[in-house]
C-alpha cells in the first residue's frame, strides 16, 4: 500500500493508548454488520417511508442499521461513546473517543431504488478529530476504508483492493468537478460561483453525497462542492479516506473540520479555487 502525505505527523498509530488498527479492523466488522441490515431492505424493497421533522426520509433500514452497530459499539467499546443519525448519542458521552454514525447516507436514493448510498462510519477524537473511517456501499459492491497513518482503501465485494489516491491535475481547465447544487447554495448568494466553476472545468456532474468524496479520494475525480446542510455524520467518515488519500478535506471557509454545514474536497492543488466560497 502506498503511503499518502501524513496530514497529522504529530500522530502515532497508537493514539491514547488505541491502536488504530485495531479499531479499523472494528470499524469494518461494524460496517458489515450495517449491510447485512441494509443492503436486503435494498433489494427487497422491504421497508416503509416515514418523513422526520426536518423533512428527510427515514425508513426501519436507517433505524435498525444504527442499532446494529450501536449494539456493537456498547457491548465491544464500552468506554466509547457513539453519535448516530437516527438516536442521537449513546454509550459513554464524556468519553474522549466517540464513534459517529450514518447508518444510510443517500435515503433518498435508497428509497428510490439508487443504488448510491452508503453506511458511514468514523472513529473521532476529542482533540484529533476524525481518525478511522469507513464508507460501504453494498449495492454498489464498494467499501472504502482509511485510519490515520495507515492509507486509504477502495475495495469491491469481489474481493479487489487497490490505495487511494487522489489526481495530480493542477488547473480547473483540466479537471473533473462534482456540484451538488442545493437551495442553501442560492440563500448564501454562491449558486452563481457554483455554475461558474462548473463551466471552468474540463467536465462537470453532480455525483452527490459520499460518493463525490470517495472519486476524489480515488483520483477519479479533482475537486467536489457538496450541498449546504450537512451534518458531522455526513462527513466524519469521508474526512479521513480523502486525506489519507493525499487530499484537502474542508468546509466553505478552507477550514478543516468536519463539524461544518458545507464541504468541499480535492486534490489539494485546486483547492484555492473555491476559496471566494467563504466570503
Amino acid at each position: 500500500m502506498t503511503t499518502p502525505r501524513p496530514i497529522r505527523p504529530d500522530l502515532d498509530q497508537v493514539v491514547d493508548g488505541h491502536d488504530l488498527a485495531v479499531e479499523l479492523a472494528f470499524a469494518m466488522k461494524l460496517a458489515t454488520a450495517a449491510d447485512a441490515v441494509t443492503l436486503p431492505h435494498y433489494e427487497q424493497r422491504s421497508f416503509t417511508l416515514d418523513w422526520k421533522a426536518n423533512r428527510t426520509e427515514v425508513t426501519e433500514a436507517d433505524r435498525e442499521s444504527e442499532l446494529a452497530i450501536s449494539d456493537l459499539v456498547l457491548a465491544e467499546r464500552p468506554h466509547h461513546g457513539l453519535y448516530g443519525e437516527e438516536h442521537g448519542v449513546v454509550g459513554d458521552a464524556d468519553s474522549p473517543w466517540r464513534w459517529i454514525i450514518d447508518p444510510i447516507d443517500g435515503t433518498s436514493n435508497f428509497v428510490r431504488g439508487i443504488p448510491v448510498w452508503a453506511s458511514l462510519i468514523a472513529l473521532t477524537h476529542v482533540e484529533h478529530g476524525p481518525l478511522v473511517g469507513v464508507v460501504s456501499a453494498p449495492a454498489m459492491g464498494r467499501r472504502w476504508w482509511a485510519a490515520h497513518g495507515l492509507g486509504a482503501v477502495a475495495a469491491t465485494f469481489t474481493g479487489t483492493e487497490r490505495p487511494c489516491r487522489v489526481s495530480s491535475v493542477a488547473s480547473i481547465a483540466a479537471a473533473q468537478v462534482s456540484v451538488t447544487f442545493a437551495s442553501g447554495w442560492d440563500d448564501l448568494g454562491l449558486t452563481g460561483e457554483l455554475v461558474s466553476l462548473q463551466q471552468r472545468a474540463h467536465r462537470a456532474r453532480g455525483f452527490g453525497d459520499f460518493w463525490q468524496h470517495m472519486l476524489v479520494a480515488e483520483g477519479a475525480i479533482d475537486l467536489a462542492v457538496d450541498a449546504v446542510g450537512l451534518m458531522p455524520y455526513d462527513l466524519a467518515a469521508v474526512q479521513v479516506v480523502v486525506e489519507e488519500a493525499g487530499g484537502t478535506f474542508t468546509d466553505r471557509h478552507g477550514v478543516r473540520t468536519f463539524e461544518s454545514n458545507t464541504a468541499i474536497s480535492s486534490n489539494g492543488l485546486l483547492h484555492a479555487e473555491v476559496a471566494s466560497l467563504g466570503s
